[in-house]
């Protein structure tokens, strides 16, 4: 079914028990929406006109019983002076993992298309991004980076255990994770030929 995933299936994983899942993506977008319309002082009917979509599509979205459309939220995010992430924003994580295939999954109304947002940048943040590719064997252990750092890493290709150190995951191709940089953490490859894109945070 075209939209955001409806199966229940948990999109992230945490080590935190203290974490709790968040909530359908669904409800993630209605949540956004009506708070990103509240900030920006219009009532639903407005925002459906400058966005140039119907009032009971959006009151529907609202209400997380729509269905998005990559165009209806870009149209809606651009009619709010807001990023498109903005409307798909999730609670933040010590390690968050998003697993290939999991995450809010969002469709182009006319091509085979579809976009899961990963990860927001937090609001003053540089971030550099680097391409990964690491062999099975030594695994790369690095020291804290600089206070508030936070690395963000996709397999592209192959598997490997990220994260803090004590608290790694496995991941494969085409799976996420983010995680605190300013604690020992550890990359290592379990299969040949690894790659990976990392993304490093900072203030």
């Amino acid at each position: 079914m075209p939209g955001v995933r409806q199966d229940g299936r948990s999109s992230y994983e945490s080590n935190d028990p203290t974490d709790v899942a968040p909530s359908d993506p669904k409800r993630v977008v209605a949540a956004a929406l009506k708070r990103e319309r509240t900030r920006a002082g219009l009532s639903i009917g407005e925002l459906a006109r400058r966005a140039r979509i119907g009032k009971s599509t959006l009151s529907q979205l609202e209400t997380g019983e729509g269905n998005p459309s990559v165009e209806t939220l870009w149209a809606l995010s651009t009619a709010l002076g807001v990023q498109f992430s903005a409307l798909l924003d999730t609670p933040t994580r010590s390690v968050e993992v998003i697993r290939f295939g999991d995450g809010p999954l969002i469709p182009a109304a006319a091509a085979d298309y579809s976009a899961t947002l990963l990860s927001t940048a937090r609001p003053g943040t540089r971030r550099d991004l680097y391409l990964i590719r690491a062999q099975p064997g030594e695994p790369r252990i690095s020291a804290p980076h600089a206070r508030g750092v936070v690395e963000l890493v996709v397999i592209s290709s192959g598997r490997a255990k990220v994260g803090p150190t004590g608290s790694e995951v496995e991941l494969a191709a085409g799976d996420y994770v983010s995680y605190a940089g300013d604690v020992e953490h550890v990359f290592a490859a379990l299969e040949p030929e690894t790659v990976a894109v990392m993304i490093s945070e900072s203030t």
